[in-house]
């Protein structure tokens, strides 16, 4: 259905009676024969699909972050519920601004804090300890031999004797740098959270549990108590938290994009209508989305917004197209029919590639990156007939203001003047690059900025590049509770647990503790490894307790009797209940790329070495191992992305030209600008991670949408028999000075996002604004350069 070649700008149809209503393509004839009820449809889809939209939720899902296809997870999930509830935990460290936390006033405030949260829904309440849970034990020797007990005894009655108890039992604990601050002036709280709540089977609410933990922390803070809160449930409250500013953001974007468009077209009812279906379209897909199971959740709460821009670039082209045939007397609703047909399957193609560019993120083995994959191509589906067949067909009902109409014909009167120095200067001094000099040196200049840009790129990182959570303001509050956690606690809120695999009942046989104990040697000396734990670790504290607390007995004990008898009273977290799995816990000092990279490597390193058949080393557990697994699968995805959606476009580009030719002059300038976009992270310190990996692929997916709707102009006139420089100087003139005006209305509208509280979405709006800017010079100049040496007239219609 290629119309490009359209009727000739000078068949002008003032009079209906004049035009055939039996031309164009079956698919015209279909739509604009039928309008009323296509309108009519519209208006009832509109109406049901808004209404489904109010019962739509933001949410988000602890495994929906996570590659539950990986093997690291696999070996997670597989043992998770073996591992004392250490995947999804909050931490709330209550600590005292006055004094320690011996103090009866201090312990109680952490026995009615506790106990609160002992009821909150989700939490996995075996697994939860904190200073008064009866699993937190000490065990010391005594004349008697050994003994041991709850930390907090059963007589404790907040007396000074009490007390003094109560820091002797934590001294003996074992819990100093765990749940313990080594200056004994906080506490934490640990609380392993399931993934859905128990007593009825539904995902936990994180931003609902979010809230009713800051009723608690404003309940129980004081001038003597301050209380600090991590982990992923308060990330994600956080997250949602700061989101619901989004809808500032997508109003600001909104009034810049419909402000420069009424600036562009002086036209208030074209300009309305243009916004009025792009809106349509968030709707339709705000609707869609309970009613096929699916909630917003934070990496594609910006979807909306981005359907929107995508729908306000395609919509500006159509408009603009009927406003130009308008004001040379043509009847509205011929002007709408000829606009179809001159840019539908431009505009078709387009959109094609935008639902490609998301699409290919369905191969990223992580759910809630899948999640917005299909989000985005839904979004872009509603599009194609919001924008492409619904916007013409409410045109052919209203047109454009005569004054508008007659400003856009005049307008481009004067750009298409007879001689050069009538011509607008900008697009004049854009056809400059169809010619040999200034062509030769914007390819020139291209071909070295990729190349810098290249080199640069392969110094970009996998994963967070700052400690805490990278998703939010370094200033933030939970990233100053990070902080605290990770300056007080030397078992950090990054943990990543290595699994040992034995034979049932073998978890405690000398051999395998020797080999978990060289393990921990090799981590320790990593600089990212703050400290380990393990039964190795404890069995060793242990065999000097029981020979009079000598350090010359601070080794693994060879007798198989001593070792059955520390194993009894060791802590369950440390094996199952089998005794055919350990875990090695390694405590770093923040989760960045490099420090994951680092453990990830020796471990794999250590397992290649010295596991067998037997004894076998298993990474990932821990929030931190999760991490490890997740940067890897985002590292291969990242490649793996980029070569399919590059490879789709380029088909799509040559169903749309038929000329090979004409694809490389379209594609080259975005892969420029993806390349330039990886440097710009390397230089901003930007890892690639799940909330930046899809960046690169929405980036060129919607740029190319610039390069089709200029490329289909520039070759129907080549077709034509016009020269490359008088076709492209049609072509900026029909299409050009809409990619001008939408490039930089989308540029500026997300570059409004690097104000938003949320960092991911500030580090987000900065690369689409880079790459909607770049495309769009790309596509202005670097296309036509390429064009001089690619394309010439016979060419275009033999190729």
């Amino acid at each position: 259905m290629n119309h490009a070649h359209a009727l000739p700008a000078g068949a002008v149809i003032a009079d209906l009676a004049d035009f055939d209503r039996r031309s164009g393509s079956l698919g015209e004839r279909l739509l604009f024969n039928n309008r009323l009820a296509i309108v009519v449809l519209c208006l009832l889809i509109t109406v049901v699909l808004g209404h489904q939209a109010l019962g739509l939720r933001l949410n988000a899902a602890f495994e929906k972050m996570i590659p539950t296809g990986h093997p690291y997870i696999a070996n997670f999930l597989e043992h998770r519920s073996q591992l004392a509830g250490m995947g999804n935990t909050l931490r709330i460290a209550v600590a005292a601004t006055d004094g320690d936390i011996f103090s009866a006033e201090y312990l109680d405030t952490v026995r009615r804090l506790s106990d609160e949260v002992f009821l909150l829904p989700g939490v996995d309440r075996p697994y939860m300890k904190s200073l008064w849970a009866p699993a937190v034990r000490w065990t010391g020797v005594t004349e008697d031999g050994l003994d041991g007990g709850p930390v907090i005894p059963d007589d404790y009655d907040g007396s000074p004797a009490s007390l003094e108890q109560v820091r002797v039992n934590v001294e003996r604990s074992g819990e100093i740098g765990q749940l313990v601050a080594a200056d004994y002036r906080s506490s934490i709280v640990l609380v392993p959270l399931q993934e859905r709540i128990a007593e009825t089977g539904e995902r936990i609410d994180y931003h609902a549990l979010s809230q009713r933990v800051e009723e608690l922390r404003a309940k129980y803070e004081s001038d003597r108590i301050r209380i600090h809160v991590t982990g992923f449930a308060k990330v994600v409250g956080d997250l949602i938290d700061g989101l619901r500013q989004v809808l500032v953001f997508f109003a600001a974007a909104l009034a810049i994009c419909t402000g420069v468009l009424y600036w562009y077209t002086r036209c208030l009812r074209s300009t309305l209508l243009v916004m009025l279906c792009s809106m349509i379209a968030v709707v339709w897909l705000l609707g869609m989305l309970p009613l096929l199971g699916y909630e917003l959740d934070p990496y594609s709460v910006l979807v909306p917004f981005l359907v929107f821009a995508i729908g306000m670039s395609h919509g500006a082209q159509k408009m603009n197209g009927i406003m130009q045939d308008i004001g040379r007397g043509t009847h509205r609703l011929v002007a709408a029919r000829y606009t179809f047909r001159r840019l539908f399957l431009a505009g078709l193609t387009a959109l094609l590639a935008d639902a490609v560019g998301f699409a290919v993120l369905m191969v990223i083995d992580i759910q809630v990156i899948q999640d917005l994959a299909v989000t985005a191509s839904i979004g872009v589906a509603v599009l194609i007939f919001t924008n492409l067949v619904l916007l013409p067909i409410l045109l052919s009902y209203t047109g454009v203001s005569p004054e508008a109409a007659q400003r856009s014909l005049k307008a481009e009167l004067m750009e298409a003047g007879d001689t050069a120095h009538r011509k607008h200067p900008l697009w004049a001094f854009l056809d400059l690059f169809t010619r040999t000099p200034w062509a030769t040196v914007a390819v020139a200049v291209g071909l070295a900025l990729g190349a810098i840009g290249l080199a640069v790129s392969f110094q970009l990182k996998i994963g967070d590049t700052d400690p805490g959570a990278p998703e939010l303001r370094p200033d933030s509050r939970y990233n100053r509770d990070n902080a605290f956690m990770v300056s007080n606690y030397a078992a950090s809120s990054d943990v990543y647990i290595v699994m040992v695999k034995t034979p049932q009942y073998a978890c405690a046989h000398y051999d395998t503790l020797m080999a978990v104990d060289a393990l921990e040697r090799e981590l320790r000396q990593l600089p990212g490894v703050e400290g380990t734990s393990s039964l190795a670790g404890l069995a060793k504290i242990a065999n000097a307790g029981m020979n009079e607390g000598s350090l010359k007995w601070y080794e693994i004990p060879r007798s198989q009797d001593m070792l059955n008898a520390i194993i009894t009273r060791a802590p369950r977290e440390m094996f199952n209940q089998n005794c055919d799995l350990l875990t090695v816990y390694a405590y770093l000092k923040d989760h960045k790329a490099d420090t994951l990279a680092s453990v990830v490597a020796t471990v794999e390193a250590f397992a290649a070495q010295y596991g067998s058949e037997d004894v076998r080393f298993l990474n990932a557990a821990g929030n931190a191992g999760i991490e490890a697994a997740t940067n890897i699968v985002v590292r291969k995805a990242n490649v793996q992305m980029l070569l399919l959606v590059y490879a789709a476009v380029i088909v799509l580009a040559f169903i749309a030209f038929r000329s090979w030719r004409a694809v490389v002059c379209a594609v080259v300038p975005l892969m420029v600008t993806s390349v330039l976009c990886e440097a710009l992270m390397v230089w901003l310190d930007i890892g690639v991670k799940v909330a930046t990996l899809p960046v690169i692929a929405l980036g060129v997916g919607i740029g190319v949408d610039y390069a089709l709707y200029v490329m289909t102009v520039l070759l129907a006139r080549l077709r034509e028999g016009m020269s490359l420089s008088e076709a492209y100087y049609r072509a900026l003139i029909f299409t050009g000075k809409v990619v001008v005006l939408t490039g930089i209305t989308l540029g500026a509208a997300v570059a409004t996002w690097a104000w938003s509280p949320i960092k991911f979405q500030a580090d987000m709006g900065i690369l689409l604004a880079f790459m909607f800017v770049w495309n769009m010079l790309g596509a202005l100049i670097l296309l036509p350069a390429l064009s001089h040496f690619l394309l010439r007239p016979k060419r275009a219609v033999a190729v």
